[in-house]
């Protein structure tokens, strides 16, 4: 058995195995404010990157209902957006499924170049300043699962939601859900969501800790956490099975920074937990994104697979003779 096979059997196990449930998206595991994407227009001051935000939705094999993949707040110009000016931002959001939609190489890199709205569009819509749609959910779907494009080692069929910033310079924040009611939010039991480059909102209170969970499998040897923009408001800290507590590079304003950590084999095929330590109250968004040593991009979970990484303590005890 390969590499790839084990790496793929591995990850699977995992989803087949627990009730992971994806509902808030972010989850309640990370303790992040929200998502965010601005505006093409707007300054790397304000904390994004790209304009661009790639999420995918993991329906179990197993689950035959139809899905609806929501999002709360999708207009820009209400009570939790960022303006800068004059609210003039319009955001798309559009869903993909079929063949591709993932497995396309190019859906899976950090950078929104090339064919990354691969897979069929399924549904689209474009939010401006709409008063309605402030802190109200608008749903997508309903879904087929089978219109996901199904993916053997996430254990389901899998549909990717991309968020544009089209016009504009203010920040849009917003939350996903993957419900089986379009007015009520009904988790899919077993469903799980990722990214492969995160752009959020960190808490306002220096006392919340935000969890990052990426999972490494088993050809990763070791990771490179890139983030951008943290303003040195606090620090990264790198948790696994195996290490406690180590430091990782933070940014600076409209600055990236990097760190390389070497992994041993008791964190393969496990989800590691970067945690991000603010040391004041503020208000801040950034970008985080993590590859491995040939530079691929490592997914982030809102459910952490497994579980979140416990340190395992090792204790060395040594025996010296007492000579009488």
């Amino acid at each position: 058995m390969n590499k790839l096979t084990i790496a793929i059997v591995s990850l699977a196990t995992f989803f087949l195995s627990r009730p992971a449930v994806a509902q808030n998206i972010p989850s309640k595991f990370e303790h992040i404010e929200a998502l965010v994407t601005f505006g093409p227009d707007a300054s790397p001051l304000w904390g994004d990157d790209d304009h661009v935000q790639v999420f995918f939705f993991i329906v179990p094999t197993s689950f035959t209902k139809p899905v609806y993949i929501k999002v709360f707040d999708p207009e820009t110009g209400g009570l939790d957006d960022e303006a800068s000016g004059a609210w003039d931002t319009k955001t798309r959001f559009s869903v993909y499924g079929g063949l591709e939609t993932y497995s396309e190489p190019d859906a899976r890199k950090i950078d929104p170049v090339g064919n990354f709205k691969s897979g069929q569009l399924l549904a689209t819509k474009e939010f401006y300043n709409e008063e309605q749609y402030d802190q109200s959910w608008y749903s997508f779907g309903p879904f087929n699962p089978l219109e996901g494009e199904e993916v053997l080692e996430l254990g389901g069929n899998v549909f990717k939601v991309i968020v544009e910033g089209t016009s504009g310079n203010d920040g849009n924040l917003y939350h996903f859900y993957l419900s089986t009611d379009s007015k009520t939010n009904m988790a899919v039991e077993g469903s799980n969501a990722f990214t492969y480059e995160y752009s959020f909102r960190l808490p306002t209170s220096a006392k919340v800790i935000t969890h990052l969970y990426p999972f490494a499998d088993s050809k990763v040897e070791s990771i490179t956490q890139y983030n951008f923009d943290l303003d040195l408001e606090g620090e990264i800290l790198l948790y696994t099975v195996a290490k406690n507590r180590h430091k990782a590079a933070g940014s600076v304003n409209t600055k990236w920074a990097e760190s390389n950590h070497q992994l041993v084999a008791e964190e393969k095929n496990t989800t590691l937990d970067l945690q991000i330590v603010k040391t004041r109250d503020s208000r801040n968004d950034m970008v985080m994104y993590v590859v491995n040593q040939y530079g691929e991009a490592l997914p982030f979970f809102s459910v952490p697979v497994g579980g979140p990484p416990k340190y395992k303590y090792k204790v060395n005890v040594t025996y010296k003779k007492i000579k009488n």
